[in-house]
């Protein structure tokens, strides 16, 4: 057996309604504590001794800096005749913002991060432009954590203003036309000490005219009574209009309420008064409000609605539900283009403003249009302009940008796909799974097309579920380099995601989380099933909520896989309220301060599950010291109880990387860094033998641990 740091146990224990809990671990919640530290460090040697036992851990480093090494180019977009574009030349720890003459000119730099921070850890988190092209405003973040520090940067000399705004989160800048100010979301500062930790203060709607100081911002929305309430601001591209979206908690159905900044009289007044509906903002032309929103629409639909008679009855159809799910819509060249979700990849279809359909855009194959390169906007267009511009990848593809003319529909790529990656040699195909209540869930499958099941395919099983966010065809290093050296990656589509509308979210949230766990089992008993692996040659990641996923999996039914990987995953479902934005997300997980909710949570939290002397398998945990998003006490209190449950002789791991947080602006270098321990961790527990590029030789013989490092305890 793997011996471990020795970690000891405290007597915390919580009553809820009525059950005591116990909490052992709790001490390792306080991550700047010196016990805690120490822990940490002795946690990542055991690590380290493991990864190193990978033979080709140094080949799977340099194989993922060769894919990465490739050209990178966001969505371009246009303010005032210059064009704006964030690029990176490959191995640059932070993308690059450039300014130009067209969307072809090579441009020159106008905002660099890298080199600001030593460790490439300084990431540029929001970039808005004034509409006549002439100030930037920019937030950068330190370290992974979610807080923005704005400023604001003349764009003809490169010089920053005095300006500056510290403790933003969760926030863009919305304009004003005139460019006189903009408008921002910010909750009271953070205790000091607490910054990291703390639950997140009231969120508010602030405005910064330019000039003037932080203190004299003039607070545009708040609701005090109301904490769990999360406003944003935007300014219609007409000018005419501030918007406030006001979500309670993470769910998506919104409050929307609209200023007329043309009147200085004016009252912010609302669109919709409840949470009953999504109501997403689409533009405005005169006092019509464009929304797309489930009103009536199980996949959404688009609807005009005058602002003087704002009632959901007084609602007009522009274009109706679809058998796809109408995730957004833009104004360009004054004809409205839609973003379609098809069983969870994209379709581009342009119609005119009463709604009568033109064309659709023809995307190549199993894609989704996204911005590669970090920027905001997967699609960028201009109700002035008759040319749009949007981005499109794929699980195989790093990531092409398209250009189209609205008025010919004639299309063109802007610029190429450049991973070094044979992406012909890899093909990708979606299959239905059927879940345990007999739901069709899709699983995608991409492979090498030399590949065949063979009952023994190495599988990395990925999957989320959850928030109402899909998850769709996207381009990561590592999947691409397990693909390429002959391993299975799955991706599935569960219940609780956004790809088909409000009832497929509501289906995975709540009291009905079980059926996300369901479903991805669902898949791994697939892949067994349908011949192409087995059990233990069946890894399964997830990220976030998706680590919640893993972990909940890994504990109800520990015999389907053969290693786990959960990446700053929410895995403590009872305190997970407790600690920075954790209480935004009750919406989709519900209240552990509620009786019927708490029984929910308790039946699958992770970290309350565990079964001493259960044989689990191989599992990797990843953090950051700065995740201010999912605090690091999660993955720490489960890496503590699944030590000290594990019955089998597979390893219980954890990474803690430093000067990191969530997973967002991580730097290149660090993003290499993890997905090559993440490779090594899989080839040395499920059992991989030969080179790391060359495809996956199957070796025999079963895990056999290093000798225990010198701190470890017993």
């Amino acid at each position: 057996m793997l011996r471990y740091p020795l970690t000891p146990m405290g007597e915390d224990a919580d009553d809820y309604h009525g059950e005591l809990v116990a909490d052992p671990y709790r001490w390792l919640e306080l991550t700047s504590d010196p016990g805690t530290a120490a822990w940490i460090a002795a946690q990542n040697d055991v690590t380290e001794a493991v990864l190193a036992r990978c033979a080709e851990r140094a080949a799977i480093r340099e194989r993922l800096t060769e894919l990465s090494d490739y050209p990178r180019y966001g969505v371009p977009f246009e303010r005032g005749g210059r064009w704006f574009q964030f690029r990176n030349s490959g191995l640059q720890d932070q993308p690059v913002l450039y300014v130009m003459r067209s969307p072809q000119d090579p441009g020159h730099p106008l905002l660099d991060p890298n080199g600001l921070a030593a460790d490439g850890t300084l990431a540029v988190e929001g970039a808005e432009v004034t509409s006549d092209g002439s100030l930037l405003a920019y937030s950068t973040k330190s370290a992974g954590s979610d807080w923005q520090t704005w400023r604001v940067r003349d764009v003809a000399t490169g010089i920053d203003l005095p300006d500056q705004i510290e403790w933003s989160k969760f926030s863009t800048a919305a304009w004003r036309k005139d460019g006189a100010g903009f408008y921002y979301a910010a909750p009271d500062p953070p205790a000091a000490g607490t910054e990291y930790l703390a639950g997140h203060g009231l969120q508010q709607i602030w405005y910064h005219r330019i000039g003037t100081a932080r203190g004299d911002d003039r607070l545009m929305f708040a609701a005090p009574e109301h904490p769990d309430w999360l406003p944003t601001a935007l300014v219609s591209d007409d000018g005419r209009f501030l918007v406030i979206s006001v979500t309670n908690g993470t769910a998506p159905q919104v409050m929307l309420s609209v200023l007329d900044l043309a009147d200085p009289a004016a009252q912010l007044r609302p669109v919709t008064s409840d949470f009953d509906t999504t109501a997403d903002f689409v533009t405005s032309i005169g006092s019509t409000l464009y929304l797309v929103t489930d009103h009536r629409a199980e996949r959404n639909r688009l609807v005009a609605v005058d602002v003087e008679r704002p009632g959901r009855q007084h609602w007009r159809e522009v274009i109706g539900e679809s058998q796809d799910t109408l995730i957004e819509a833009h104004l360009a060249g004054r004809r409205l283009v839609c973003h379609y979700l098809r069983h969870a990849h994209s379709v581009l279809a342009v119609h005119e403003l009463d709604g009568t359909f033109i064309r659709q855009i023809a995307l190549p194959g199993i894609a989704s249009v996204a911005d590669s390169c970090g920027g905001a906007e997967r699609i960028s267009g201009r109700r002035e302009s008759d040319l749009l511009h949007f981005g499109v990848t794929s699980f195989t593809e790093s990531g092409f940008v398209w250009s189209h003319r609205l008025s010919t529909g004639e299309t063109a790529v802007l610029r190429r796909s450049g991973a070094r990656l044979a992406a012909e040699d890899l093909s990708t195909e979606q299959v239905l799974v059927s879940s345990a209540d007999g739901t069709a869930v899709p699983l995608f499958l991409i492979r090498r097309a030399d590949v065949a099941a063979s009952g023994e395919v190495p599988v990395l099983l990925y999957g989320y579920g959850g928030f109402n966010i899909p998850v769709v065809p996207s381009f990561s290093v590592l999947f691409a380099a397990w693909a390429e050296s002959g391993g299975l990656l799955a991706v599935a589509n569960l219940r609780g995601g956004g790809e088909y509308g409000r009832s497929w979210h509501n289906a995975g949230r709540l009291g009905a989380k079980q059926n996300v766990f369901d479903d991805f089992c669902a898949c791994a008993r697939w892949l067994t099933s349908s011949g192409w692996s087995r059990p233990d040659r069946i890894a399964i990641m997830g990220r976030s909520n998706g680590g919640l996923l893993v972990g909940a999996c890994m504990t109800q039914h520990p015999e389907l896989f053969g290693a786990c990987v959960a990446g700053v995953g929410v895995l403590d479902m009872l305190r997970f309220d407790q600690f920075t934005i954790g209480r935004a997300w009750v919406s989709d997980y519900g209240d552990p301060g509620d009786p019927e909710q708490y029984r929910w949570l308790r039946d699958y939290s992770p970290l309350h599950n565990l079964r001493a002397g259960t044989g689990y398998p191989a599992t990797l945990l990843l953090t950051g010291d700065h995740d201010d998003r999912v605090v690091p006490g999660h993955s720490f209190k489960f890496a503590a109880a699944l030590q000290a449950a594990q019955g089998g002789d597979a390893p219980v791991l954890i990474r803690i990387d430093t000067s990191a947080g969530h997973g967002g602006g991580a730097p290149t270098r660090k993003v290499i860094a993890e997905a090559a321990d993440i490779l090594a961790f899989l080839r040395i527990t499920l059992r991989l033998a030969g080179r790391a590029s060359g495809g996956l030789t199957l070796g025999a013989g079963r895990w056999a641990p290093p000798s225990p490092p010198g701190a470890a305890g017993s």
